[in-house]
Parts: C-alpha cells; structure tokens; sequence
C-alpha cells in the first residue's frame, strides 16, 4: 500500500527526517511517507549497507546502527549535517530469536532497545533539532505500542520498555520544549510487518485480537505513517508529550 491519503496532503520539502530501523514494516512505510511528501530520509538498520536488504533502499540516505550499541548512538547523531524530524522505530523481537523477556538480562536488552536507545540518540540530537526552522518546530516522535497501555505476557520487557518511552517522552517535552522541540508517541497495534508476521500468521491469536478490534482489521504501515506525519507537521503544533493510539479501538475494548 502506497504511502497516500485521498483526503489529506502533508509536503515536508526541505526538511530532514531520521527513521531508525526503517528498512521494513513500520519504519519502512513511515520512511516512504516523509519521502513521498517531500523530504530527505535517512534511514538505519542492522546490515552494513543497504544493498544488503531485499528492498531497494536507493532513495534513503542508510546508516548501519546497534542501538545497544552506545557509541554507534552517539556516532551517528555526531554524523547527521542538520536533522529536523527524528523517529526512534528501531526495536527488537526477542521472542522471534527464542529468547525469554522474563530472563533478568533479556529483560535489560529489551529495556536498553526499546526505551533507553531512542532517549539517548533524542538527547544526542537535540543540538540539531533545535537549529530546525521546521514549520511547527522539530520533533521527536517515538514508536510506542498498545503494550505502553496494557500487559502482554510473553513480553514484559518490550512492555516495560514501551510503557517507560510515555514517561520519557513527557520529560522530554517538557525539558526541550523551550527549544521548540516537540516530542510525542504514535503507539500502535497489531501491524503488518516481518516482526509482527508470526503473530498475525497465529490463527488464534489473530482472530481474538480482530474480535476486540472495532474497526475489525489489523494495521498496515501507511496507518502508523499518517499518525507520524500529523505529529510531526505544523497542525501538531501545540501537540507535545502526548500519545496517539492508533489500534482500530483494540485499547478501547474491555
């Protein structure tokens, strides 16, 4: 699905857009989106090159990066000539690799992947967002989950982990706010992408989250695209430390 809505335009000629992990599912869609509408993407992942990937990455600047990795945060964000957007997508399935979240030390790279990274590259970057001249300011938009909101249990440190990026986020806003920097979540439910695939592919488990999914269907990544790009643009203006869920009303269901 292409990254368009028949009612709704956003152009970000001009501007500068950080996407962690954005060689597939979310981070993918989104990335395709700020591309589409305009800007100059910059996009990481765990491979050394982007023709390493199956998609063609050609249109993104690529940038290898370990987010448990504290110096490859740090070089990076060193590396960037200016930045306006930043979007921490980057995270981790631990459970896709066989590795239990309720091990004390999975636990801690769950954390350290999906809460501690994103914090620390938003904090390395923040010298360039505040230079941004970005209508509605720079932004810093973090990719939560329904499990910011409610437990999952074979995940409890990517729960954690989403559950903690609300509380930073908020201390974020709040302390580069002066900066004109804003900072907000775009948490999302049960999406279309390789990291997801195993759990939409479980029959059970994909019928009952449908059951108490009002809108009835699973999300594509052009749903979490249009949630970010309204974040990030100057209708948000006066939008910060907030979370928007964007879950066909899953969280809403009880």
């Amino acid at each position: 699905m292409g990254a368009t809505w028949s009612n709704v335009a956003f152009d970000y000629s001009g501007a500068t857009v950080l996407v962690t992990g954005g060689t597939s599912g979310l981070g993918s869609g989104i990335a395709k989106a700020y591309h589409d509408a305009g800007a100059d993407v910059i996009i990481t992942g765990t491979r050394s090159a982007a023709a390493e990937y199956p998609d063609d990455l050609s249109a993104y600047s690529y940038h290898r990066l370990d987010v448990e990795d504290h110096a490859n945060i740090d070089a990076l964000a060193t590396s960037l000539p200016r930045l306006d957007i930043l979007v921490n997508n980057a995270g981790l399935a631990f459970f896709n690799l066989g590795l239990d979240e309720y091990d004390p030390d999975v636990f801690d790279r769950a954390l350290q992947v999906h809460v501690s990274s994103g914090f620390r590259l938003a904090m390395r970057c923040k010298d360039k967002l505040a230079q941004s001249r970005l209508p509605g300011g720079a932004s810093i938009i973090g990719i939560g989950s329904v499990t910011s909101f409610m437990a999952i249990e074979w995940v409890p440190g990517y729960g954690a982990g989403k559950t903690a990026l609300l509380g930073a986020t908020r201390a974020l806003a709040t302390r580069l706010g002066r900066d004109n920097i804003r900072a907000n979540v775009a948490a999302i439910g049960l999406s279309h992408s390789r990291t997801a695939a195993s759990t939409i592919e479980n029959p059970e488990y994909s019928a009952a989250t449908l059951a108490r999914t009002p809108l009835g269907r699973h999300g594509q990544p052009i749903d979490a695209a249009g949630a970010v790009l309204f974040l990030s643009s100057a209708a948000a203006s006066w939008i910060t430390g907030q979370a928007l869920v964007v879950d066909g009303g899953y969280t809403i269901v009880g």
